[in-house]
């Protein structure tokens, strides 16, 4: 190794330092807990506990069971806020601190050119999140199985578990690196770049969770039973809370309009006001791939964009 990308490596190894600490601790923490998840299970307590959103509570039991998924859900909430984590503090110093302290003009000088600079540095960073969230997230996945859409457990639709495992992790944390880079190189400031870094990944997190609960990108599917027939059981699909019901024109109502569960009533409800079956709106557990290669798709072309503006912008900048 040698050059700029040795010059890359001694000013990045602290990070990358923190960053395989960070995995090796994640690691033993993920270890640790979900051996003591197996013996949970081994103890038979939850055998009789059906898949579905309902609680599992065995008969003679003082409450509902549940298995101990905090630490779990920290892990997932870790990986969330990888994009900020790594644009604040990786990314936005990566050319920004040689800005500020005008340190790329002595390395400009030793015949390195600006390309050189900018993609020894990235590239090393790059890397380093790549693995470092395509670790993270492959032991979510790894801790999770156990436990995974089960009423004692943690269900595929909740937001440590969508949003926290999966190829879009590893596209967030380029998408946060790219935007720190960017941000690094057109403030005077690493401070101020630290600050734009952390307000623009903030919201394109939130942005993202949003259009997940708002499905914007993945459409919920429509349930429908006949008459007062018992409705598709919910199981392990995410509900909208859209339920109602439809006449023989096809109009949808809200299901307030006959508020019987089931039974004599409702039969006659749906009679007098010409309904002929009943519906609701949820996404199945398949959706969570969709989910998954959408998230990847927006973050990773975020990413991609990001990554081209700041080369076009190398030249005039530095």
């Amino acid at each position: 190794m040698k050059g700029s990308l040795w010059l890359a490596w001694r000013q990045q190894r602290v990070l990358v330092g923190c960053a395989a600490a960070l995995a090796v601790v994640a690691c033993a923490i993920a270890a640790y807990s979900r051996s003591g998840m197996l013996d949970e299970l081994r103890t038979g307590l939850f055998d009789t506990c059906e898949p579905g959103p309902l609680y599992c509570w065995p008969d003679g039991a003082n409450g509902p069971l549940f298995l101990d998924i905090t630490p779990l859900q920290y892990l997932g909430a870790l990986n969330i806020a990888l994009p900020v984590l790594i644009g604040v503090f990786w990314g936005a110093p990566l050319l920004g601190r040689d800005r500020e302290l005008g340190t790329h003009r002595t390395v400009l000088a030793q015949g390195v050119s600006r390309g050189q600079w900018f993609a020894s540095r990235y590239a090393l960073a790059a890397c380093c999140a790549v693995v470092l969230s395509g670790l993270l997230a492959l032991l979510f996945r790894w801790w999770w199985e156990p436990a995974a859409d089960h009423s004692y457990g943690l269900f595929w639709y909740e937001t440590t578990a969508l949003s926290g495992s999966g190829p879009r992790t590893v596209a967030g944390a380029l998408f946060g690196l790219a935007a720190g880079t960017l941000a690094g190189l057109l403030a005077r400031r690493v401070l101020a770049a630290m600050g734009w870094t952390l307000l623009v990944t903030a919201v394109v997190t939130l942005v993202v969770e949003w259009t997940h609960k708002a499905r914007v990108f993945v459409p919920p599917h429509r349930y429908v039973s006949q008459g007062i027939a018992p409705k598709p059981p919910m199981g392990e699909k995410w509900s909208t809370g859209t339920y109602g019901l439809i006449t023989a024109s096809g109009r949808h109502d809200d299901v307030l309009s006959c508020p019987y569960p089931s039974g004599a009533e409702l039969k006659a409800c749906m009679a007098q006001h010409g309904y002929v079956a009943r519906f609701y709106e949820a996404n199945p557990a398949g959706d969570w791939w969709t989910f998954q290669w959408t998230d990847t798709a927006l973050l990773g072309g975020l990413a991609l964009l990001l990554t081209l503006a700041t080369v076009l912008l190398l030249r005039r900048r530095v």
